[in-house]
């Protein structure tokens, strides 16, 4: 079960807040696993395998509803660590896909997904999306260690300088 926290208004202190158990995977919570949360804004991003296979998945905590993501999972990929935009609309994730893994990027406003690392010759994992949905850092083996990378949403490498003034 996922629960979320959330530090409400003026006061700072804490509420737990618990989403009903839903048997057939239509709300937060489920019978499988919830993997990942994540919360941005009104959002709460998650992987979750309540269907025989690991997906994104979006809940509007203002509706208290799943998001219907057209075209961002497929049955033949295994999605983890995901993460969103301050605004929910960029969603960034992890996907393994016929052995080959890879970052990707879906923007709900014009349902398209794009693989960030396709042209990147290492293993990745771990990504993660700049409020403004700008800038994706991820992990990747290219130099044999894990280094940290930064692209733009379009998946061009950002030169981080090596010695920031």
């Amino acid at each position: 079960m996922l629960l979320v926290s959330f530090l409400s208004g003026c006061s700072g202190s804490p509420h737990l807040l618990s989403y009903p158990f839903d048997l057939g995977g239509r709300s937060l919570n489920s019978p499988a696993a919830e993997l990942s949360p994540r919360v941005a804004g009104e959002y709460v991003v998650f992987t979750s395998d309540r269907f025989g296979r690991q997906d994104v998945y979006l809940f509007n905590l203002k509706t208290s509803s799943l998001v219907n993501l057209p075209g961002l999972n497929s049955v033949d990929a295994i999605a983890s660590d995901p993460d969103l935009s301050a605004d929910g609309r960029y969603i960034v994730f992890t996907s393994s896909r016929r052995g080959q893994v890879g970052i990707f990027l879906y923007d709900r406003e014009t349902r398209q997904l794009r693989n960030l690392t396709a042209n990147l010759a290492a293993e990745v994992r771990h990504p993660t999306i700049s409020n403004d949905g700008n800038r994706i850092a991820f992990e990747s083996s290219a130099n044999g260690q894990w280094d940290i990378l930064v692209c733009d949403r379009a998946g061009n490498l950002i030169n981080v300088p090596m010695n920031p003034q």
